[in-house]
């Protein structure tokens, strides 16, 4: 089998942000970020932390985060991943996507978008196992579900209005769907890892 050709050499990953810098330098929604912090450790169960480590002693010992901090879906979902990173030992480095192009155009999702945040997965030499993108299916169509109900309940309505109603109910799921996304990663990496 050939090898993939990727943008993400070993000397480019180690140019990435541990977690904690990555945070430290972000320009918007700190606050989110924090906020998902402590939720994502209710996320991350104990026997989530012992699949992780085996994970990690199984090869998957470093992952790529692609994103950007005015995005929800990152905001959200990173601070799972910085979680699992801490409880198992797998060493994370954050890229922020509009800098880092070539990185996420190798990484598109349904080949097309640059959707974020993008998780990839490699063994301690940087070969490439697996990568997630964005949110688990049935989020997107939980989010789905709730734009269309917010859109009938509020028909009429200014769009400031219904675009308001639409975010508080999207983020008040936020904590239920960082425990999604904990259960979505573990299915990959199973998959892949042969768990």
């Amino acid at each position: 089998m050939a090898e993939k050709t990727t943008v993400v050499t070993p000397e480019r990953y180690a140019q990435g942000f541990n977690y904690s810098d990555y945070l430290a330098q972000i320009k918007v929604n700190q606050d989110r970020f924090a906020m998902y912090d402590e939720t994502a450790v209710e996320a991350v169960t104990d026997d989530d932390a012992g699949f992780f480590k085996s994970a990690v002693e199984k090869g998957c010992s470093r992952v790529v985060v692609i994103g950007e901090d005015w995005c929800p879906d990152v905001y959200r979902g990173m601070p799972v991943i910085g979680r699992i990173a801490a409880v198992s030992g797998m060493d994370m480095k954050v890229f922020a996507r509009d800098e880092n192009l070539d990185i996420a155009d190798e990484f598109l999702n349904r080949g097309e978008f640059r959707s974020i945040p993008t998780l990839v997965f490699y063994n301690a030499d940087q070969e490439y196992l697996c990568h997630w993108i964005e949110r688990p299916d049935s989020v997107t169509q939980e989010m789905a579900d709730i734009t269309k109900a917010v859109e009938t309940e509020l028909a009429g309505q200014s769009e400031e209005a219904v675009r308001d109603a639409r975010r508080e109910r999207v983020n008040a799921r936020f904590p239920e769907w960082q425990k999604e996304t904990v259960r979505d990663i573990r299915a990959l990496l199973s998959q892949t890892l042969g768990m």
